[in-house]
């Protein structure tokens, strides 16, 4: 990675930081939304950088975010939802000419990782009067908040910023463009 791309890192990993700390009361918990994965779309437009942006950023957003979300930081969940989030931006990347597949696929990872261990640590909430067991409760929890963050708004924005009168300056400035 170049220079340019390296910044776009420390952006993004700032932005998905300070998003997730900001935001902890909503974005930690068994029913969540993570306001700050709405970047992980743009991984189609940027690659890499977003890709170790929104990872370093979920490092350092779990560390902190845990500490006062909870009172303290659970390594699990910045090993392992540092580790969905790179799945997750991989995979949207390689995907990125279907779009709004890759950005799906993301939020199942997600839900997959992100749920299949949390429950440990979290009571599962109950869903829809069922009786499901933690790990899958906890699961389609992450999953739906997942689709709702990274499928619904993140794949808007990424429409949004895709328009020619916004690649077109980026591009000039010397960033590379994936779409």
């Amino acid at each position: 990675m170049n220079a340019k791309e390296v910044s776009l890192s420390a952006v993004f990993a700032g932005l998905y930081a300070v998003l997730l700390i900001f935001l902890a009361p909503i974005s930690f918990g068994p029913v969540q939304l993570r306001i700050a994965d709405c970047l992980l779309p743009l991984a189609a437009l940027f690659g890499w950088p977003i890709i170790w942006g929104a990872t370093i950023g979920c490092l350092v957003g779990n560390t902190v975010g845990g500490i006062v979300a909870f009172g303290s930081a659970n390594p699990i969940d910045i090993i392992f939802g540092s580790t969905a989030n790179l799945i997750a931006t991989y995979v949207i990347f390689k995907l990125r000419s279907r779009k709004l597949l890759g950005c799906m696929l993301g939020s199942i990872i997600i839900g997959l990782i992100v749920g299949g261990y949390l429950w440990l640590f979290v009571p599962a909430p109950e869903i829809g009067g069922f009786s499901l067991p933690a790990w899958a409760a906890m699961m389609v929890s992450i999953t739906v908040s997942s689709l709702v963050a990274v499928a619904v708004i993140g794949y808007a924005l990424l429409l949004a910023i895709s328009r020619p009168s916004i690649i077109e300056p980026i591009k000039s400035r010397g960033l590379k463009i994936y779409i």
